[in-house]
Formats: C-alpha cells, sequence, structure tokens
C-alpha cells in the first residue's frame, strides 16, 4: 500500500459530477483532507474503480488449452492482471455447473472455488464467485447446495441452455461434437446425456423452486439468465430470484424494473450495438431506464468502454455509475462504487481522449500503473 497522498490537477468524479478539488487516499480508503504528498495528474481523469457483476474471460486464463493449466491460482493472478489493466479492482467471476463439462463441468467448478479460496490476501482487487447453475442439473442439486455452503458463493445464476427446440425436433444439435469434445465424450454420449435431461423438463419446476428458496433463505443474491419475455420474468420472480441478467427483449427489462428486480446487460452489447444472438440492444435497454448495471460478460474492457459510449448522451455520473456505483449496491458493497470520504480507495485513473488507463487502484494499492501516471504515483 502506498503511503498516504492526495492527487490534484485532476477531473475527479464525485456523486454530483465532475470536480477539480483533491482528493486523498491515506489506510487504503478515501480521504476529503489532503493528507503525505501532493500526486500531480493534469489532464488525467479519476473515476470509481469498475465493479464487473458478471465476467466469464477469466476461462481463457484458467484453461488456455486442455489440461495446460495445473495450478488454477496462477490463472487467477493472471486474471487479476487484466482486471486492474482494464480498471476493475471488484470482479464477480462467473463460474459454471454445467453439463456442458470441461472448464464449464462440475469438478472444473469445484477446482476453480477451491482456487478461488486461497486468494485472498494475494491482492487488493476483490474477486468474487458467481455460480452459474444448469437447471435440469437436478440430481446434482445437492452437490450444489454443498459447494455453495462450502466456498460461501454469495451469487447464484440459473441457466438452461440446452437445444430444447432440436431435441424436440428429433434434429441435429448445434456445435455437438465441438461440445462433446471440450467435455471429454463422445458425440454420442453427449447427446445422450442432452437428450436424458430434457426428457426431465417436467421435474425442473418443483426442483428449482425448491433450491431457489433454500439459497435465499441463506441470504444469497439469485439471478436468471436470459430472460425471454414478461413471463419468464415473473416466473422466476416468484422463485425469489431478483436479478434479471441479459433479458433478451425490452419486455422482460421492462416488468423487472416495474417490479423492482435489478437488470444487468452486457456491455459487449452495447458497444458492438446489438446482441450476437438477435435480442435487444442493450444501449435501448438503457436508454429506456431499465438498465442497473453493465457488465463484461466475456471481455473485460467492455464495462469501461462502454460507459465512456454512454457519457455524451447521459453524462458522467449515470454512465459510470452503471460500471461503479449500481452493481456495487446490487452487490450490497456499500464501502465502494463512489469517490467519498471513507469509502475503499478504488479509483482507476483514464486518458479522457483515449480511454486507456494510467492506473488502477484496489484498497489503496497499485494494481496497475503505466507511463507518466505510475512516474507520478511512484514520485
Amino acid at each position: 500500500m502506498l503511503t498516504p497522498f492526495h492527487i490534484t490537477d485532476a477531473r475527479i468524479l464525485r456523486p454530483d459530477g465532475l470536480s477539480t478539488a483533491p482528493l486523498g487516499l491515506a489506510g487504503g480508503l478515501l480521504s476529503e483532507a489532503t493528507p503525505g504528498r501532493a500526486v500531480s495528474l493534469p489532464g488525467w481523469l479519476v473515476l470509481p474503480g469498475i465493479v464487473d457483476l458478471h465476467g466469464d474471460g477469466f476461462e481463457r486464463h484458467l484453461a488456455p488449452r486442455r489440461g495446460a493449466m495445473r495450478d488454477l491460482r496462477q490463472g487467477l493472478c493472471a486474471t487479476e492482471a487484466e482486471l486492474a489493466a482494464n480498471g476493475i479492482t471488484t470482479a464477480v467471476l462467473a463460474q459454471f455447473w454445467s453439463w456442458e463439462g470441461g472448464m464449464r463441468g462440475p469438478d472444473f467448478a469445484l477446482a476453480m472455488l477451491a482456487a478461488l479460496a486461497e486468494m485472498p490476501g494475494a491482492f487488493t482487487t476483490d474477486l468474487r464467485a458467481q455460480l452459474r447453475v444448469e437447471t435440469h442439473l437436478i440430481d446434482d442439486y445437492p452437490r450444489i447446495a454443498e459447494a455453495i455452503a462450502r466456498f460461501g458463493v454469495g451469487y447464484v445464476v440459473f441457466n438452461d441452455h440446452l437445444p430444447h427446440a432440436a431435441l424436440a425436433a428429433g434434429r441435429s444439435v448445434p456445435r455437438l461434437v465441438g461440445q462433446a469434445l471440450k467435455s471429454g465424450r463422445s458425440p454420442e454420449a453427449h447427446r445422450q446425456l442432452i437428450e436424458a435431461l430434457h426428457g426431465r423438463g417436467g421435474e425442473v419446476p418443483e426442483a428449482v423452486t425448491a433450491l431457489a428458496a433454500d439459497l435465499a433463505a441463506r441470504g444469497l443474491r439469485l439471478g436468471s439468465h436470459d430472460d425471454a419475455n414478461a413471463a419468464a420474468r415473473a416466473l422466476w420472480r416468484g422463485r425469489g430470484v431478483r436479478i434479471s441478467e441479459f433479458p433478451e427483449s425490452l419486455a422482460a427489462a421492462e416488468a423487472a424494473t416495474m417490479a423492482g428486480d435489478a437488470v444487468v446487460m452486457g456491455a459487449p452489447n452495447l458497444l458492438r450495438g446489438g446482441s450476437h444472438a438477435g435480442h435487444v440492444a442493450a444501449a435501448e435497454v438503457v436508454r429506456a431506464g431499465f438498465c442497473d448495471a453493465l457488465a463484461s460478460d466475456y471481455h473485460y474492457p467492455a464495462p469501461r468502454l462502454a460507459a465512456l459510449a454512454l457519457v455524451a448522451e447521459i453524462g458522467w455520473p449515470a454512465a459510470w455509475a452503471l460500471v461503479s456505483e449500481r452493481p456495487a449496491g446490487l452487490l450490497g458493497l456499500t464501502d465502494r462504487g463512489r469517490l467519498l470520504p471513507g469509502l475503499r480507495g478504488d479509483l482507476v485513473i483514464l486518458d479522457p481522449e483515449s480511454g486507456v488507463v494510467g492506473a488502477t487502484l484496489a484498497a489503496g494499492e497499485i494494481r496497475y500503473a503505466a507511463g507518466t501516471v505510475a512516474a507520478a504515483l511512484i514520485g
């Protein structure tokens, strides 16, 4: 951790807008005083550190090739470095528990959670786990609940990625061979598995409702993935699942917002100008006022770049809140997401012209720094 210092000559984003008043850091916390030496950063922007609610970009670090990463902790260190280089100071790592197998299978999920549990103290960037549960894995529910309790997972999202339409029609399953190879199964065995899971669809509603009730009673945050419409959102809300991740339609996002549920959209969707799958554009959801947070999804630079893309339209406070204050609030983290005295010293220093990160500090510790900002901070 750096000795106490204060930033001067920069534009600093406070809750009410940009200000040139100095910002102090001491003991890992923000201060309204001007402790220690002055760090002059003329021309730079100082913003709250990004809180990423959902990202699976860590997969490329933990499993760059099958069997290549024996110690997942090293992959988590590489993940943290990428997060910091993109201004992310709190990251929710979205780990699958899925029939897809490989790095999305139960065994890998347990290994990842175990590795993450060993990381506290390694760095001040806050890495947290989200478990993405495939709803049709009913027989795994007891094992899932035990893993959640053992590793202190605080955020669970329900997915259903089975190709139901193809299976119901007896058609070929998209990407079957590739998925089978990743899972370590033959294509025939993989198809038999997903057909069996598809055939248990009638058991899912009661089972998933019971699991959601149990997890909600433990105080977990629960989300649903890819709500297709308002009816789907209402169904999940009835199960106590109050976060809608990446709703597929404006109607689903509107239904969530009107009922007091939270909506998380993908920042890559906003940058692309639309969804890969042809669903509602994130920018449309933001403009309608139905978006609470933008998440990295699969690309860690995306939250920063998406917020910057929105500044001209909705202003700095509202745009940056979508990647800082508001996602922090959804996680119940009141100690970050804003630049206010007494909160964690989580901040990102940006070049306003290029959007390039000059430095990222988490709890007052430098996690990434380059060029003139690094020189100024090190002094």
